[in-house]
């Protein structure tokens, strides 16, 4: 585990040194916060029957997406394992006295969370300042934020898993824009990045609910704002539990089978 912990506290560290970045990033951010959010004011304002999540409750739904975008987007890569891949340079992971899946896992969960921090927390204290009806709320309780921390955690989680499978298939396409472009367009409209998914039509739903992107930003959204019941959030934490150990096992089995089959050219 020291190797794994290394290489996190490097990576987050050299994450953290890039502040102008992030404030370029906050930026963005806020403005596509209240695009959304006019967006939605104006589907509210002229909708004739009520909706199933609030408009309150949406508000910070929008928010808390933006302020935690590195964490669940899954169009978040490193570019330098993509080259590691395709160039052959692969061969030099392979030297290190270390589990390759581990170590890629360890890396990517650091650059997400440094990425956040900088960006998060300004966000989140300049919603909760903003006049109506862009105001970000605060959770119903102690314990729903407790709950909303833990499930955006393993979310966190299921999302570097989910992200693992991008990379590993780039060893057998080479290319990774397509693999890259399929993950994120799909991921992000399933896990209720474009349209949340209480707006979407009951049948979709239903597929929405059988896969794991939902449980990476969706549902500790909606634990935070209340709209999931506590009761329910605790078995969607169990699900996303499950989801965790199955793409894991999953992950570990397609590197395996990738790595018996990579071809390093060089001199």
């Amino acid at each position: 585990m020291k190797a794994y912990t290394s290489v996190f506290k490097l990576r987050l560290y050299t994450g953290l040194q890039y502040r102008a970045a992030a404030l370029a990033g906050v930026a963005t951010q806020f403005f596509w916060g209240f695009i959304i959010i006019m967006v939605f004011e104006a589907f509210y304002g002229q909708a004739s029957a009520a909706q199933p999540i609030s408009l309150e409750q949406l508000i910070t739904y929008v928010w808390l997406q933006q302020a935690f975008l590195a964490l669940i987007m899954l169009w978040f890569r490193d570019n330098e394992l993509f080259h590691l891949i395709t160039s052959g340079n692969i061969a030099y992971e392979l030297c290190r006295p270390a589990q390759i899946y581990s170590f890629w896992y360890a890396k990517l969960l650091a650059q997400r969370l440094a990425s956040a921090l900088l960006r998060s927390c300004p966000i989140l204290i300049v919603a909760c300042f903003l006049p109506e009806p862009y105001r970000m709320t605060l959770p119903p309780g102690v314990l729903t934020f407790v709950l909303f921390a833990v499930s955006l955690v393993m979310g966190l989680f299921v999302v570097i898993a989910i992200s693992m499978l991008i990379y590993i298939s780039v060893f057998v396409t080479m290319s990774p824009m397509g693999s890259l472009l399929m993950f994120a367009v799909i991921g992000e409209f399933f896990a209720g990045a474009v349209i949340p998914v209480p707006l979407m039509p009951g049948w979709l739903q239903s597929i929405v609910n059988l896969l794991p992107f939902r449980y990476t930003a969706d549902f500790p959204f909606r634990v935070y704002s209340g709209h999931i019941l506590m009761q329910d959030a605790f078995v969607g934490i169990a699900i996303q539990a499950v989801w965790l150990a199955v793409l894991v096992v999953l992950g570990k089995y397609a590197m395996s089978r990738a790595l018996r089959r990579v071809v390093v050219q060089g001199g």
